[in-house]
C-alpha cells in the first residue's frame, strides 16, 4: 500500500537544524513614559543648589546694654558698702578716718561687672571711669549722711541718713568739699583708672 505523505526534507549540508532563527525584523523602540519628566536640554548644572547650608557663625561675645545695667548695680552696691565702712569707722563725735583706699575696690567691682558681661566694647572702659567716680562720690555722700545722722541722734535729734541726704544734701556736700584734699583726689583718680583698666583686662 503506498503512502501519499511527502518525504521529510533534509536540511542543507553544514546547517544546524537546532540553531535559533534570526528575529523577523528590527524591534520597535518603547514609547516614552508619560510619568517621567524629560531632562531640559541646555540648562547648566547648579552645584550651589545642592551645597550644604553655611554654618551659622558664633554670636558676638558680650552684651554692652546688660553690662551697663550690671555696672550701675555694682556701683550702687559698692557705694553703700563704702558708706557703711565709713560709718563703722566714725567716732561718736562725728569725726571719721578717711578710707580712700576703698575707692580701689569700687573701681575693681565696677570694672569686673562691665568687662565680664560687656566683652570687648571700646565704650565700656570709659563707662567704667564714670561709674567708678560716681560710686566713690555717692559712697562718701551717703557715708557722711550716716555719720551726720548718728551725730544728730547723739544730740537728741531723730533724722535718718536718707532724710539727711535728701533734705540737707547741700550741707552734706559742703562737708564733703571741706574734707576733700589731695589725698581724696588721688584715690578718686585711682578709682577711675581702676574702672577703665579692669574693664579692658576682664574683657580680654
Amino acid at each position: 500500500m503506498s503512502s501519499d505523505f511527502p518525504p521529510p526534507q533534509q536540511p542543507p549540508v553544514g546547517q544546524n537544524p537546532y540553531a535559533q532563527q534570526p528575529p523577523p525584523g528590527p524591534q520597535q523602540p518603547y514609547a516614552p513614559s508619560p510619568y517621567v519628566t524629560p531632562p531640559q536640554g541646555g540648562a547648566p548644572f547648579n552645584a550651589a543648589a545642592y551645597a550644604p547650608p553655611a554654618p551659622i557663625g558664633a554670636p558676638p561675645r558680650g552684651n554692652p546694654g546688660l553690662a551697663v545695667v550690671a555696672g550701675v548695680a555694682a556701683m550702687l552696691v559698692a557705694a553703700f558698702a563704702y558708706a557703711g565702712i565709713m560709718r563703722a569707722m566714725a567716732k561718736d563725735d562725728g569725726h571719721y578716718t578717711e578710707v580712700g583706699y576703698l575707692a580701689l575696690a569700687v573701681g575693681l567691682l565696677i570694672g569686673f561687672a562691665l568687662g565680664k558681661i560687656g566683652g570687648r566694647n571700646p565704650v565700656l572702659p570709659f563707662v567704667g571711669i564714670v561709674l567708678a567716680l560716681l560710686g566713690v562720690f555717692l559712697g562718701e555722700m551717703v557715708g557722711l549722711s550716716m555719720i551726720a545722722s548718728h551725730y544728730a541722734s547723739q544730740a537728741g535729734l531723730d533724722i535718718s541718713w536718707f532724710s539727711m541726704l535728701t533734705d540737707h544734701g547741700g550741707d552734706v556736700f559742703r562737708q564733703w568739699k571741706h574734707d576733700f584734699d589731695a589725698k581724696s583726689f588721688f584715690f578718686l583718680a585711682i578709682a577711675g583708672l581702676e574702672g577703665f583698666v579692669v574693664t579692658r583686662r576682664v574683657a580680654n
